[in-house]
């Protein structure tokens, strides 16, 4: 799976996924550290990557003014990094690369929701 990481995300979750082996770029790897959101969400859809973000903003991007394709929302803070990972793990490995690219996915410690996106 290939990855979009926005500039919010903790360095600490750049590199799990990089260990589990995923094929990741930052937004400052891309210079788009200054990017807007929706030029972020076009950006991740040119590359065939899923976009992963701190940021809740970005459900009202998808469905609301349809911008984008797959997002990953992770409510994580330091605190809970270890669960948030956990649970990411499990949909990593639950569902495929090509349902994640339809949907948006809130993760957090213990749980997640899934959305397709229409």
């Amino acid at each position: 799976m290939k990855f979009l990481l926005d500039q919010d995300v903790y360095a600490l979750t750049e590199r799990f996924l990089r260990e589990l082996m995923y094929d990741v770029k930052t937004a400052s790897e891309l210079g788009l550290s200054r990017a807007l959101d929706s030029d972020l969400l076009k950006m991740a859809g040119e590359q065939g990557r899923i976009f992963v973000t701190r940021d809740r903003d970005y459900g009202n991007l998808v469905f609301v003014h349809h911008a984008g394709n797959g997002v990953i929302y992770l409510r994580v803070l330091p605190s809970d990094m270890d669960e948030v990972h956990a649970e990411l793990k499990k949909v990593l490995e639950a569902y495929s690369e090509d349902e994640l690219s339809k949907s948006f996915v809130v993760v957090e410690k213990a749980r997640h929701r899934i959305r397709k996106i229409e």
